[in-house]
Protein backbone atom coordinates (compact mmCIF):
# COMPACT_ATOMS: atom_id res chain seq x y z
CA UNK A 1 0.00 0.00 0.00
CA UNK A 2 1.15 3.45 -1.38
CA UNK A 3 1.85 6.35 1.86
CA UNK A 4 -1.80 7.22 2.91
CA UNK A 5 -0.68 10.78 3.43
CA UNK A 6 -0.03 11.23 -0.28
CA UNK A 7 -3.87 10.66 -0.65
CA UNK A 8 -4.51 13.93 0.56
CA UNK A 9 -3.03 17.40 0.98
CA UNK A 10 -3.84 19.77 4.01
CA UNK A 11 -5.20 23.33 3.54
CA UNK A 12 -3.18 25.81 6.56
CA UNK A 13 -5.61 28.20 6.99
CA UNK A 14 -7.94 25.18 7.50
CA UNK A 15 -5.85 23.25 9.88
CA UNK A 16 -4.92 26.50 11.68
CA UNK A 17 -8.78 26.89 12.31
CA UNK A 18 -9.06 23.32 13.43
CA UNK A 19 -5.71 23.96 15.88
CA UNK A 20 -7.71 27.07 16.88
CA UNK A 21 -11.36 25.14 17.82
CA UNK A 22 -9.64 22.46 19.78
CA UNK A 23 -8.17 24.42 21.64
CA UNK A 24 -11.09 26.70 22.59
CA UNK A 25 -13.24 23.52 22.83
CA UNK A 26 -10.70 22.68 25.59
CA UNK A 27 -10.61 25.63 27.48
CA UNK A 28 -14.79 25.34 27.51
CA UNK A 29 -14.85 21.46 28.42
CA UNK A 30 -11.70 20.74 30.46
CA UNK A 31 -11.46 16.81 31.52
CA UNK A 32 -10.56 14.36 29.38
CA UNK A 33 -13.42 14.36 26.82
CA UNK A 34 -11.84 16.75 24.45
CA UNK A 35 -11.19 17.11 20.54
CA UNK A 36 -13.65 17.39 18.42
CA UNK A 37 -16.25 15.41 16.73
CA UNK A 38 -16.53 14.06 12.92
CA UNK A 39 -19.30 12.98 10.45
CA UNK A 40 -18.95 11.71 7.35
CA UNK A 41 -20.75 10.59 4.77
CA UNK A 42 -19.88 9.82 0.79
CA UNK A 43 -22.12 9.60 -2.15
CA UNK A 44 -22.42 6.60 -4.62
CA UNK A 45 -23.49 3.98 -2.47
CA UNK A 46 -26.67 2.71 -0.60
CA UNK A 47 -28.42 6.33 0.76
CA UNK A 48 -32.27 4.99 1.03
CA UNK A 49 -34.38 8.18 0.96
CA UNK A 50 -31.51 10.16 0.32
CA UNK A 51 -31.60 10.49 4.36
CA UNK A 52 -27.04 11.00 4.74
CA UNK A 53 -27.60 13.16 1.61
CA UNK A 54 -29.77 15.51 2.90
CA UNK A 55 -28.38 15.49 6.81
CA UNK A 56 -24.67 15.99 4.68
CA UNK A 57 -26.71 19.05 3.04
CA UNK A 58 -27.53 20.06 6.01
CA UNK A 59 -24.58 20.25 7.87
CA UNK A 60 -22.60 21.88 5.62
CA UNK A 61 -25.15 24.89 5.09
CA UNK A 62 -23.88 25.73 9.11
CA UNK A 63 -21.75 28.64 8.21
CA UNK A 64 -18.91 29.21 5.84
CA UNK A 65 -17.33 25.66 5.72
CA UNK A 66 -13.40 26.04 6.24
CA UNK A 67 -11.58 23.44 3.91
CA UNK A 68 -8.97 21.71 6.20
CA UNK A 69 -8.32 18.92 3.68
CA UNK A 70 -8.27 18.01 0.22
CA UNK A 71 -8.00 14.09 -1.46
CA UNK A 72 -6.44 13.37 -4.41
CA UNK A 73 -9.54 12.67 -6.86
CA UNK A 74 -7.81 11.49 -9.52
CA UNK A 75 -6.34 8.82 -7.59
CA UNK A 76 -9.64 7.74 -6.19
CA UNK A 77 -12.50 8.35 -8.21
CA UNK A 78 -13.42 6.36 -11.50
CA UNK A 79 -14.06 9.39 -13.96
CA UNK A 80 -16.22 7.16 -16.29
CA UNK A 81 -18.01 5.40 -13.77
CA UNK A 82 -19.25 8.85 -12.57
CA UNK A 83 -18.15 11.27 -15.33
CA UNK A 84 -17.85 15.05 -13.62
CA UNK A 85 -20.05 17.55 -15.28
CA UNK A 86 -18.69 19.85 -17.78
CA UNK A 87 -20.61 22.90 -19.58
CA UNK A 88 -20.14 23.77 -22.96
CA UNK A 89 -21.36 27.45 -24.01
CA UNK A 90 -21.71 28.27 -27.66
CA UNK A 91 -18.52 27.23 -29.13
CA UNK A 92 -15.83 26.62 -26.09
CA UNK A 93 -15.83 24.51 -22.50
CA UNK A 94 -16.57 27.23 -20.05
CA UNK A 95 -16.97 25.54 -16.52
CA UNK A 96 -15.65 21.93 -14.82
CA UNK A 97 -17.52 20.63 -11.85
CA UNK A 98 -14.00 17.83 -10.66
CA UNK A 99 -15.45 15.19 -7.63
CA UNK A 100 -14.41 16.70 -4.46
CA UNK A 101 -13.50 14.21 -1.23
CA UNK A 102 -13.24 17.32 0.75
CA UNK A 103 -12.85 17.48 4.90
CA UNK A 104 -14.35 20.66 6.11
CA UNK A 105 -14.57 22.48 9.63
CA UNK A 106 -17.99 23.54 10.56
CA UNK A 107 -20.17 25.24 13.44
CA UNK A 108 -23.40 24.17 15.15
CA UNK A 109 -25.97 26.58 15.51
CA UNK A 110 -24.08 27.28 18.73
CA UNK A 111 -20.94 27.98 17.30
CA UNK A 112 -19.14 24.56 18.34
CA UNK A 113 -17.14 23.30 15.48
CA UNK A 114 -17.12 19.53 14.28
CA UNK A 115 -15.37 18.47 11.19
CA UNK A 116 -17.47 17.14 8.01
CA UNK A 117 -16.09 14.61 5.32
CA UNK A 118 -17.49 13.77 2.39
CA UNK A 119 -17.70 13.59 -1.19
CA UNK A 120 -18.24 11.01 -3.80
CA UNK A 121 -16.93 7.22 -2.32
CA UNK A 122 -13.36 6.43 -3.70
CA UNK A 123 -14.10 3.08 -6.38
CA UNK A 124 -10.32 1.95 -5.28
CA UNK A 125 -7.90 2.63 -3.10
CA UNK A 126 -10.23 1.66 0.12
CA UNK A 127 -7.51 0.61 2.58
CA UNK A 128 -5.01 3.66 1.41
CA UNK A 129 -8.32 5.81 1.58
CA UNK A 130 -9.05 4.57 5.53
CA UNK A 131 -5.47 4.96 6.89
CA UNK A 132 -5.14 8.56 5.43
CA UNK A 133 -8.51 8.99 7.28
CA UNK A 134 -7.31 7.00 9.78
CA UNK A 135 -3.69 9.37 10.08
CA UNK A 136 -5.77 12.61 9.81
CA UNK A 137 -7.93 11.55 12.89
CA UNK A 138 -5.02 11.46 15.07
CA UNK A 139 -3.49 14.29 13.61
CA UNK A 140 -6.40 16.12 14.04
CA UNK A 141 -7.22 15.06 17.40
CA UNK A 142 -10.78 13.72 16.69
CA UNK A 143 -12.43 11.90 19.77
CA UNK A 144 -15.35 10.97 17.63
CA UNK A 145 -16.52 9.21 14.34
CA UNK A 146 -19.83 9.43 13.52
CA UNK A 147 -21.02 8.08 9.60
CA UNK A 148 -24.96 7.99 9.21
CA UNK A 149 -26.72 6.76 5.90
CA UNK A 150 -30.59 5.23 4.77
CA UNK A 151 -31.11 1.76 4.31
CA UNK A 152 -34.72 -0.01 2.86
CA UNK A 153 -36.77 -1.65 4.89
CA UNK A 154 -39.92 -3.55 5.14
CA UNK A 155 -41.35 -1.28 7.43
CA UNK A 156 -44.79 1.49 6.79
CA UNK A 157 -44.63 5.09 6.44
CA UNK A 158 -47.44 5.70 8.20
CA UNK A 159 -45.44 4.17 11.71
CA UNK A 160 -41.78 6.15 13.80
CA UNK A 161 -38.83 5.82 11.78
CA UNK A 162 -36.27 3.08 13.07
CA UNK A 163 -33.07 3.38 13.35
CA UNK A 164 -29.51 1.00 13.67
CA UNK A 165 -26.80 2.53 15.77
CA UNK A 166 -23.47 0.48 15.28
CA UNK A 167 -19.89 0.68 15.82
CA UNK A 168 -17.63 0.64 19.22
CA UNK A 169 -19.34 3.42 21.00
CA UNK A 170 -23.38 2.94 20.89
CA UNK A 171 -23.19 3.20 24.57
CA UNK A 172 -23.67 6.92 23.10
CA UNK A 173 -26.83 5.68 21.42
CA UNK A 174 -29.20 3.73 23.85
CA UNK A 175 -33.21 3.22 23.34
CA UNK A 176 -32.70 1.15 20.24
CA UNK A 177 -33.37 -2.65 20.08
CA UNK A 178 -30.57 -4.79 18.24
CA UNK A 179 -32.03 -5.58 14.83
CA UNK A 180 -30.15 -9.12 13.95
CA UNK A 181 -27.14 -10.83 15.19
CA UNK A 182 -25.54 -11.21 11.78
CA UNK A 183 -25.40 -10.24 8.11
CA UNK A 184 -23.46 -10.18 4.88
CA UNK A 185 -24.51 -7.28 3.31
CA UNK A 186 -22.10 -5.78 0.27
CA UNK A 187 -19.41 -3.43 1.83
CA UNK A 188 -18.72 0.25 0.86
CA UNK A 189 -15.47 2.57 1.88
CA UNK A 190 -17.70 4.18 4.15
CA UNK A 191 -18.10 1.60 6.70
CA UNK A 192 -13.92 0.28 6.37
CA UNK A 193 -13.23 3.33 7.73
CA UNK A 194 -15.46 2.74 10.37
CA UNK A 195 -13.89 -0.70 10.78
CA UNK A 196 -10.86 0.09 10.31
CA UNK A 197 -10.91 3.11 12.74
CA UNK A 198 -12.02 0.88 15.29
CA UNK A 199 -9.55 -1.93 14.71
CA UNK A 200 -7.15 1.42 15.69
CA UNK A 201 -8.61 1.67 18.70
CA UNK A 202 -10.74 4.73 17.81
CA UNK A 203 -14.39 5.58 19.20
CA UNK A 204 -16.70 5.19 16.54
CA UNK A 205 -20.47 5.22 15.43
CA UNK A 206 -22.98 5.03 12.77
CA UNK A 207 -26.20 5.18 12.28
CA UNK A 208 -28.44 3.48 9.86
CA UNK A 209 -31.57 4.54 9.24
CA UNK A 210 -34.80 2.27 7.86
CA UNK A 211 -36.76 3.85 5.34
CA UNK A 212 -39.70 2.19 3.59
CA UNK A 213 -38.72 0.50 0.95
CA UNK A 214 -41.47 1.78 -1.62
CA UNK A 215 -39.96 5.02 -1.56
CA UNK A 216 -36.24 4.20 -0.55
CA UNK A 217 -35.72 6.26 -4.38
CA UNK A 218 -36.46 9.39 -2.81
CA UNK A 219 -36.02 11.97 -0.32
CA UNK A 220 -37.33 11.17 2.44
CA UNK A 221 -37.09 13.85 5.36
CA UNK A 222 -38.14 12.10 8.23
CA UNK A 223 -35.47 9.64 7.95
CA UNK A 224 -32.91 12.81 7.65
CA UNK A 225 -34.68 14.44 11.27
CA UNK A 226 -33.64 11.19 12.63
CA UNK A 227 -30.54 10.72 12.00
CA UNK A 228 -29.52 14.68 12.63
CA UNK A 229 -31.45 13.66 16.29
CA UNK A 230 -29.35 10.58 16.83
CA UNK A 231 -26.09 12.81 15.94
CA UNK A 232 -27.23 15.30 18.17
CA UNK A 233 -28.03 12.84 20.89
CA UNK A 234 -24.63 11.31 20.89
CA UNK A 235 -21.95 14.31 20.07
CA UNK A 236 -23.90 17.19 22.21
CA UNK A 237 -24.07 18.97 18.61
CA UNK A 238 -26.79 21.19 17.92
CA UNK A 239 -28.16 20.78 14.62
CA UNK A 240 -32.19 21.81 14.40
CA UNK A 241 -32.84 20.81 10.88
CA UNK A 242 -35.54 23.14 10.74
CA UNK A 243 -36.23 22.93 7.18
CA UNK A 244 -36.42 19.60 6.66
CA UNK A 245 -38.48 19.53 9.79
CA UNK A 246 -40.95 21.35 7.88
CA UNK A 247 -40.85 19.55 4.96
CA UNK A 248 -41.97 15.73 6.57
CA UNK A 249 -45.53 16.19 6.82
CA UNK A 250 -45.41 17.93 2.91
CA UNK A 251 -43.79 14.63 1.74
CA UNK A 252 -46.10 12.19 3.98
CA UNK A 253 -49.05 13.93 2.35
CA UNK A 254 -47.68 13.59 -1.09
CA UNK A 255 -47.22 9.52 -0.44
CA UNK A 256 -51.25 9.46 0.44
CA UNK A 257 -51.73 11.54 -2.20
CA UNK A 258 -49.98 8.99 -4.94
CA UNK A 259 -51.40 5.94 -3.09
CA UNK A 260 -54.64 7.40 -3.53
CA UNK A 261 -54.43 7.04 -7.38
CA UNK A 262 -52.62 4.03 -7.41
CA UNK A 263 -54.21 0.51 -8.12
CA UNK A 264 -54.60 -0.54 -4.30
CA UNK A 265 -52.06 -3.27 -4.51
CA UNK A 266 -48.76 -1.37 -2.37
CA UNK A 267 -52.12 0.15 -0.20
CA UNK A 268 -52.57 -3.78 0.89
CA UNK A 269 -48.64 -4.35 1.08
CA UNK A 270 -48.66 -1.04 3.56
CA UNK A 271 -51.48 -2.74 5.79
CA UNK A 272 -49.94 -5.62 6.10
CA UNK A 273 -46.55 -3.43 7.30
CA UNK A 274 -48.76 -1.61 9.70
CA UNK A 275 -50.37 -4.83 11.41
CA UNK A 276 -47.12 -6.17 11.53
CA UNK A 277 -45.39 -3.83 13.27
CA UNK A 278 -48.02 -3.37 15.78
CA UNK A 279 -47.59 -6.95 16.64
CA UNK A 280 -44.48 -6.63 16.77
CA UNK A 281 -44.13 -3.22 18.55
CA UNK A 282 -47.16 -3.30 20.71
CA UNK A 283 -49.58 -0.55 20.75
CA UNK A 284 -47.80 1.35 23.17
CA UNK A 285 -44.26 0.74 21.98
CA UNK A 286 -43.98 2.05 18.69
CA UNK A 287 -40.92 2.85 18.39
CA UNK A 288 -39.35 0.72 15.96
CA UNK A 289 -39.44 -3.20 14.09
CA UNK A 290 -36.48 -4.51 15.67
CA UNK A 291 -38.25 -6.39 18.74
CA UNK A 292 -37.07 -10.30 17.91
CA UNK A 293 -39.98 -11.76 15.57
CA UNK A 294 -39.40 -14.89 13.29
CA UNK A 295 -41.44 -13.23 10.70
CA UNK A 296 -39.09 -10.04 10.32
CA UNK A 297 -36.89 -10.28 7.05
CA UNK A 298 -33.72 -12.84 8.00
CA UNK A 299 -30.20 -11.17 7.39
CA UNK A 300 -30.19 -13.11 3.98
CA UNK A 301 -33.46 -10.89 3.09
CA UNK A 302 -31.95 -8.12 4.39
CA UNK A 303 -28.97 -8.72 2.29
CA UNK A 304 -30.69 -9.09 -1.21
CA UNK A 305 -32.72 -6.22 -0.56
CA UNK A 306 -29.36 -3.91 -0.03
CA UNK A 307 -28.06 -5.87 -3.22
CA UNK A 308 -31.42 -5.04 -5.27
CA UNK A 309 -31.41 -1.11 -4.06
CA UNK A 310 -27.98 -0.95 -5.04
CA UNK A 311 -28.61 -2.47 -8.44
CA UNK A 312 -31.88 -0.38 -9.13
CA UNK A 313 -29.80 2.74 -7.99
CA UNK A 314 -26.99 2.10 -10.52
CA UNK A 315 -29.44 1.48 -13.22
CA UNK A 316 -31.05 4.87 -12.65
CA UNK A 317 -27.60 6.50 -12.55
CA UNK A 318 -26.72 5.07 -15.99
Amino acid sequence: MRDPEALYELEPKGVAAVAAATAAATSVQGGPETGLVLLYHFEGFMDAGEAGGQVLAHLLDQGSPVVVARFDHDRLVDYRARRPVMTFDRESWSAYEPPEILLRLVHDATGAPFLVLSGPEPDVEWEAFAAAVRRLVEELGVRLTVDFHGIPMGVPHTRPVGLTPHGNRIDLAVGYPQWFERAEVPGSAQALVEYRLAEAGHDVLGFAVHVPHYVARSAYPAAAVLILEAVQSATGLVLPGHELRDRVGEVYADIEEQLSHGDGELRTAIRGMEGQYDAVAGAETRESLLAASTELPSADELGRQFEQFLAEHERGAE
